[in-house]
């Protein structure tokens, strides 16, 4: 899962990592401070702030142990102690971020969130919040020997090969595909109006289709209902209601469930296969997945970001929030110049 990123970099994130409790079953970086994004000099990819996800065990005592030896991280929250602290992170997407946190004279955000809340997650699609950063290209730091995380992880990135299929024509290039997977995350997210650079996905695919390839094509290669043509980045698959039925089938659970709400009438008690075969056949089936995703990533995303008002406090919120702003607006400028 480990991918080039930025010459250098690895040193630099570890010992961003020996600033924390060491009880971690994974950690990554990601993000436009580990992978280049188009648009993007070198030099900013040095200076932009450095994200990372943090996967623990047992909750109460890393944020317990992080106090000692980080307390000023924290927001207020601090006060009231690791209890009350994890109870809020499992709120949202279940992650709790620190951010605009001075580390080794770079800037960085950090989010902790449990190992089972993260496993669930990436199997289920949940929230997809975590499990749509871990579709696009990241730097894994530590993981421990959990076999379940690993078939998760796994899971996830074979969860959002389908799902791009059903919203995908027949044929398509890789960079498409590609597009479509590093979108998911996004879809439905209020920040992609307001927050985010609209341009954000192709930012993301065009610089890195290398990374992208490393982490899908195994999947496209061994999917029985693809032919990839890997030498001319050309993806072929089954759109028949038949071969649509089978990706359905093969959706995270959450999903299901949101696509069965979106076609099935209040009161009417059908199995989910039943629904899904009806889906298969329906010309709007990948609409139909869109907006299941969109539903999904939108309650998760307006939790998620109204939780940060308390955990990173009222002056780091409006910090970020500006920051944030300042790129969405850098980046039409840009686009209409």
């Amino acid at each position: 899962m480990a991918l080039p990123v930025l010459s250098s970099s690895a040193v630099k994130f570890r010992r961003v990592l020996a600033h924390f409790p060491q009880e971690l079953s994974l950690a990554f970086a990601y993000g436009s401070g580990v992978f280049r994004q188009a648009g993007a000099s070198a030099e900013r990819g040095e200076t932009n702030m450095l994200d990372f996800v943090f996967a623990v065990d047992d909750a109460v005592t890393w944020h317990m142990t992080n106090l000692v030896k980080n307390r000023s991280h924290y927001s207020f929250l601090k006060f009231f102690g690791p209890k009350k602290i994890s109870t809020i992170q499992r709120y949202g997407a279940g992650i709790y971020y620190n951010t605009l946190v001075p580390c080794n004279d770079r800037v960085i955000k950090y989010g902790v969130i449990s190992t089972d809340a993260l496993i669930e997650d990436l199997f289920h699609w949940k929230t997809l919040y975590v499990a749509g950063r871990l579709q696009k290209p990241v730097k894994i730091l530590a993981q421990n020997e959990n076999s379940r995380l690993q078939a998760a992880l796994v899971s996830n990135l074979k969860s959002a090969v389908t799902a791009a299929f059903l919203m995908l024509p027949e044929s398509f290039s890789e960079e498409d595909l590609y597009m479509q997977i590093a979108g998911l995350s996004y879809s439905g997210d209020f920040r992609m109006i307001i927050g985010e650079d609209k341009s954000k996905v192709q930012n993301i695919v065009k610089p890195n289709v290398a990374h992208f390839q490393k982490l899908y094509s195994t999947i496209l290669q061994d999917c029985p209902q693809v032919v990839y043509k890997h030498q001319l980045g050309r993806v072929q698959i089954d759109k028949s209601p038949e071969g649509q039925f089978t990706q359905l089938m093969a959706l995270p659970k959450t999903l299901q469930q949101k696509i069965t709400a979106l076609v099935n009438p209040p009161g009417k008690n059908r199995d989910v296969e039943e629904i899904l075969l009806q889906v298969a056949h329906d010309p709007d089936c990948g609409f139909l997945v869109h907006q299941g995703i969109s539903g999904i990533v939108r309650s998760s995303s307006l939790v998620q970001s109204a939780k940060t008002i308390l955990t990173a406090g009222a002056k780091k919120s409006v910090t970020y929030s500006l920051k944030k702003l300042y790129k969405m607006t850098k980046g039409g400028l840009k686009k209409t110049s």
